[in-house]
């Protein structure tokens, strides 16, 4: 998982910060974004007491530049849009939420057998 997250990190905001692949580079940050966020949804809302706060702004953020495309300086607008058609941003963001799903799920899956292992482990 922390190779997925630092690859989803690194990759998808080198794409975003050079406007290339727009939807691509968005897509890995929001579902990157959505999982830490649900890493540090049991410490609360706030980013000051470990919260989901900070991840799920970037996140937003992520998703919401996607949707509205690069701007004018970028390496999308100078290739005239080949690797960023609006019907891309709407596909990959679709995509970065059924795989958040499918992780969130899975993820939800080993905590609760660790919980159960554990309570096993301790009544026995």
């Amino acid at each position: 998982s922390a190779l997925a997250a630092g690859l989803g990190e690194a990759a998808g905001g080198a794409l975003f910060a050079l406007g290339l692949a727009t939807p691509v580079g968005g897509a890995a940050i929001v579902g990157t974004m959505g999982v830490a966020a649900s890493v540090h949804a049991p410490q609360g809302f706030f980013a000051t007491e470990g919260g989901l706060e900070y991840p799920a702004v970037l996140g937003l953020m992520a998703g919401a530049l996607t949707l509205i495309g690069p701007g004018n300086i970028s390496l999308d607008q100078l290739l005239g849009g080949r690797f960023d058609r609006p019907w891309m941003r709407a596909a990959a963001l679709a995509a970065a939420a059924a795989a958040l799903a499918a992780v969130l799920i899975k993820r939800q899956r080993v905590l609760a057998e660790q919980a159960a292992l554990a309570e096993q482990g301790a009544s026995a």
